[in-house]
């Protein structure tokens, strides 16, 4: 290992460097076409009055031979005595194993030597840490220093901060970091991993949280990294957190270590994304041995097990098993799955429970004498990950809300590649519009390769119709989710944001024209969308059907977010980009700008509430017609229901305490719920449903007069749903079986309504009740087949059988006086074909 120990030195090669930025000038907005490549700049003001410049590559031209540099994350600068440096380096671009043909087993095995670093790949954001020659302290993100209004601002501030942090924890400064930085030519690189400020997919405590140093790079065009156990040296001297790694000397060694891991995905007791392989490589036998690093991430096998699983369900339910992914294993594996359900009956019974899922897996692997990461490895090595070869039948799902930017990305993809591109809103039916969807969509997919579903999928039942219908169609389609990401506690920065691009356009837009709209009427029909958008699920259906889902934010620009899209695409498809010219910084800076100012709609869809849903013809109309537009009825979304709104949180402790000590047995419908994600995101009470009406005309009608009588004020305005009142829920006892859980509850509210009558006005007090037989709260439900309202059938049983014995039912008594407060609202149904 001595070839490691050694703290590498280069000093900065100030003409080498002048040769690499203009060789990077010289390819700003150049085309990626054969071995050439793409640049982009941007220059960075600093604190002093100097500035610095950031370079950077699109991920596909990593992949070509003779760049001037593979460095992901580059800065350089001017020294005050007017000299080129590069004073920031990133790693060298690295690609996950069987990615690339370098990174393929077999050629690891044959050009790489250890000592191999297999350090944990931690989850956070890069920073890069270095000093500047008048002795200041540089920290970056990926691509910026944090001194503009741009996404990484915080993450590099953060950065700092946390930087700063750790060097007063042992009497230190950032003028000592820096200098010593500089002494080494190197730049620090580290991992912020902090979920106050960021969380990601794995978690960190408080006392976990901080910058995780995993490298030393010197600041020269090729790559050199200090060893591991230097860098472990550096971060304790400067009071930063370390990132665990092991150390091996043999490949095969390394090999048997991350196939053992990645049957888990857990090591020394913490989920892990995957480990980060350091070593030294070389090209030809001749050549000399340089730093060069590969990952191993553990998305597989754990894909393919989720894959067994609901085929399974699927062969079960007696449904044909739909799946696109690791196809000869699956097919292989549901045959042996059927045969086992033939030979022992109530097997099959149990697993459609959650039940015995991991043993049957486990068994067939054993039978088969191999394991999950051994059939990983052998798919990279024949080539037979399906993925890689797809070149067309994809369809571009959007999941989003108004004012998001799917239809700029999704023209901007279709001036970039050529490809098809149909939206909601030019479905002139007023019935059967999902079909006529669907099928279009599918009839465009016999000449493009791809197809953008332009409509906002923001809820599962649109996905799922459009899975479904375009699946029955085309067998081999896959579903490629454009997910933006709609985090409850950003909900604030997101209406902003969209409803900001809505406003700004004006007239521009199928379905919002916002120029002829009065703001209110606008940010209302926004409001609804946000309040029914469902996030996409991967666990669930029907977003497992997803192939990939790309995860964008709807707060940056669109030009970001397309550029995240096309580099998702081309790392899951590469054969879909297979002779076609790369669009470089400039094609795709123009392709946004002709989105955005040069495209006009030239049909138009008013999601208003005076409109319904009409198109040009149906406004030109409504224009000729004698009766003022201002004087016409406008309709209203139906009312569906009524109910008392709880506290999510409050419900799930509770649900905790009661559950906390009860016997496997007691507990087992619950731990089922939890485990399937089958418990409700949001809890009430129904009051009355619309289905009931008829019924209950008269409380109807008192709740819908209380309804349109909330004034609107600062705090719900523009709100479909305002509180109607607050009541008082108290929770009794908690019934379940095997199919159903709920909550049996008692009500204690009102609210006062105006009355006009012969006599004139007056007060009427409206008391809070059920027409339900029993007040409740359905918790959850075994299966999306069992639906909520099934809960009035079970506390029926319950009233007439009891619990316990041969009933099945089972109820728990809720201690203490459990009262929680209920916010009383209507709520509205949804829009369907233009109608509500």
């Amino acid at each position: 290992m001595a070839h490691r120990q050694k703290a590498p030195y280069v000093a900065q090669d100030h003409k080498e460097v002048t040769e690499l930025i203009h060789a990077l000038e010289g390819h700003k907005g150049k085309t990626s076409k054969g071995k050439g490549f793409s640049v982009r700049k941007h220059t960075f003001p600093l604190p002093n009055g100097r500035s610095v410049d950031s370079w950077k590559m699109n991920d596909w031209d990593y992949k070509k031979e003779h760049l001037p540099t593979y460095a992901r994350g580059l800065f350089t600068y001017r020294t005050l005595d007017g000299k080129d440096e590069i004073v920031v380096r990133g790693y060298d671009k690295f690609f996950n194993h069987g990615e690339v043909r370098k990174t393929e087993w077999r050629n690891v095995e044959q050009n790489t030597r250890g000592p191999y670093e297999l350090s944990v790949k931690e989850n956070g954001c890069i920073i890069f840490i270095s000093g500047l020659d008048d002795g200041t302290l540089l920290v970056c993100s990926k691509h910026s220093t944090g001194a503009r209004g741009d996404v990484e601002l915080s993450h590099a501030c953060a950065g700092e901060k946390w930087a700063e942090k750790h060097l007063a924890s042992v009497g230190k400064t950032k003028k000592d970091l820096a200098q010593k930085l500089r002494e080494m030519n190197a730049t620090l690189v580290a991992e912020l991993c902090d979920d106050e400020f960021e969380e990601h997919v794995l978690a960190y405590t408080p006392e976990q949280a901080g910058l995780y140093v995993h490298g030393i790079n010197l600041n020269v065009p090729h790559f050199v990294t200090y060893p591991g156990p230097l860098v472990d040296k550096f971060a304790d001297e400067w009071g930063m957190k370390k990132v665990q790694y092991i150390m091996e000397d043999d490949i095969n060694q390394v090999r048997t270590f991350l196939d053992k891991v990645a049957e888990t995905g857990n090591y020394a007791g913490r989920d892990t994304e995957g480990f980060v392989i350091r070593c030294q490589a070389r090209e030809t036998a001749d050549a000399p041995w340089e730093d060069w690093f590969f990952k191993y991430k553990f998305e597989e096998p754990y894909l393919m097990y989720r894959q067994w699983r609901e085929c399974t369900k699927q062969i079960i339910g007696g449904k044909p098993p739909r799946y696109k992914k690791h196809q000869a294993i699956t097919k292989e594996y549901l045959e042996y799955a059927r045969k086992r359900f033939l030979q022992q009956p109530g097997l099959a019974k149990q697993y459609n429970q959650n039940h015995g899922i991991i043993k049957l897996r486990d068994d067939f692997l054993r039978e088969r004498g191999t394991t999950g990461a051994e059939i990983i490895r052998q798919e990279l090595q024949t080539g037979n990950i399906e993925s890689k070869q797809v070149k067309n039948n994809i369809v571009l799902v959007p999941i989003a809300t108004i004012g998001c930017g799917k239809t700029t990305l999704a023209l901007a993809l279709v001036k970039l590649f050529g490809w098809g591109h149909y939206q909601n809103d030019n479905v002139k039916a007023k019935k059967g519009r999902g079909q006529i969807f669907a099928d279009t969509i599918s009839s465009m997919l016999v000449t493009n390769s791809v197809v953008i579903a332009d409509r906002n999928n923001h809820q599962l039942r649109e996905r799922e119709q459009l899975i479904n219908d375009i699946s029955k169609t085309v067998k081999d389609a896959r579903f490629v989710a454009l997910h933006y990401v709609h985090e409850r506690t950003n909900y604030d920065d997101i209406r902003k944001a969209t409803r900001d691009r809505v406003l700004a356009r004006g007239d521009n837009h199928q379905t919002i024209q916002a120029g002829s709209k009065g703001p209110g009427e606008i940010i209302e029909i926004m409001e609804g969308f946000m309040h029914r958008f469902q996030p996409a699920d991967p666990s669930e259906p029907p977003d497992e059907n997803f192939d990939l889902i790309i995860h964008l934010d709807p707060v940056v620009d669109s030009r970001e977010n397309l550029e995240i899209i096309i580099n998702k695409l081309y790392e899951t498809y590469p054969a879909l980009f297979e002779g076609r010219d790369m669009p470089t910084d400039a094609d795709m800076d123009d392709a946004i700008n002709w989105a955005l100012n040069e495209y006009r709609p030239d049909f138009k869809m008013d999601l208003s509430r005076g409109n319904g849903g009409n198109n040009n013809r149906n406004q030109q109309s409504q224009s000729q017609n004698n009766t003022p537009k201002a004087m016409q009825p406008k309709k209203q979304p139906k009312m569906e229901y009524f109910s008392v709104r709880l506290s999510a949180q409050r419900i799930n402790s509770i649900l905790d305490a009661l559950f906390r000590d009860q016997d496997p047995h007691t507990a087992r419908m619950y731990r089922q719920l939890q485990q399937s994600r089958r418990i409700q995101n949001e809890f009430h009470v129904t009051l009355m449903h619309r289905a009931s009406q008829a019924d209950n005309q008269a409380y109807w009608d008192k709740l819908l007069q209380l309804h349109s009588s909330v004034p609107q004020t600062d705090t719900n305005k523009g709100n479909w749903e305002p509180e109607l009142g607050k009541c008082d829920v108290q929770l009794e006892r908690l019934v379940f079986d095997d199919r159903i859980m709920c909550f049996v509850v008692r009500l204690d509210g009102s609210a006062t309504l105006q009355v006009q009558n012969d006599e004139g006005s007056g007060n009427e007090e409206v008391v809070f009740e059920t027409v339900n037989p029993v007040a409740h709260i359905t918790v959850g439900t075994a299966s999306q087949d069992i639906k909520p309202k099934e809960s009035n059938d079970l506390l029926q049983r319950w009233l007439n059988e009891g619990s316990g014995g041969q009933s099945g039912i089972r109820e728990l008594s809720v201690k203490g006086n459990v009262v929680l407060d209920g916010s009383v609202r209507g709520v509205l149904g949804r829009m369907q074909g233009g109608r509500w």
